[in-house]
């Protein structure tokens, strides 16, 4: 089994989608390990606020099989790739981490340049994985929190009312 930690984030009916995108992953994937959910402002665009998670399982599964299960989930909530990269949409998974591997991994860039660009994603993984290290930085995740510039971007804790089934 290897520790997966993704990234979920939602500025279209975001519960809704958010929702639906855990109640497939605990159906595949359960236990779950669930950050606090986020609200966040668009970043790269001007758009209506994200909520942002992270969510961590065990899996089985590869790369690129996980990789097609999250866009499955995506798909299934009417996810429009077609247009540009910054934009609204109804969600959106990424895998930030596959256990501690290094690199371009079936086509997905592990672990995810993102957890240190944005705060949407980086707190949420310190709030689950803080003891953990990053795999290529070889510091914790509450390291590399508390030595973010948290003025970029704002964003704060909300009440979420997912609840497993």
């Amino acid at each position: 089994m290897t520790r997966v930690y993704v990234s979920i984030g939602s500025n279209i009916q975001r519960t809704q989608h958010i929702n639906a995108c855990l109640d497939a992953l605990h159906g595949r994937f359960a236990p779950l390990t669930l950050s606090p959910v986020y609200e966040s402002e668009s970043v790269g665009f001007a758009g209506d606020n994200f909520y942002n998670l992270v969510v961590g399982f065990d899996t089985r599964l590869s790369v690129a099989a996980l990789a097609q299960v999250l866009r499955n989930i995506e798909e299934a909530n009417q996810r429009k790739r077609s247009g540009p990269r910054f934009s609204a949409r109804t969600l959106d998974i990424d895998i930030l981490t596959y256990g501690n591997a290094i690199g371009e991994v079936d086509g997905v860039q592990l672990p995810r340049p993102e957890i240190v660009e944005n705060a949407f994603v980086l707190l949420p993984l310190a709030d689950i994985a803080g003891e953990e290290q990053h795999p290529s930085r070889r510091q914790t995740y509450r390291r590399l929190w508390q030595d973010y510039d948290q003025t970029r971007q704002k964003l704060w804790p909300i009440t979420f009312p997912w609840q497993p089934s």
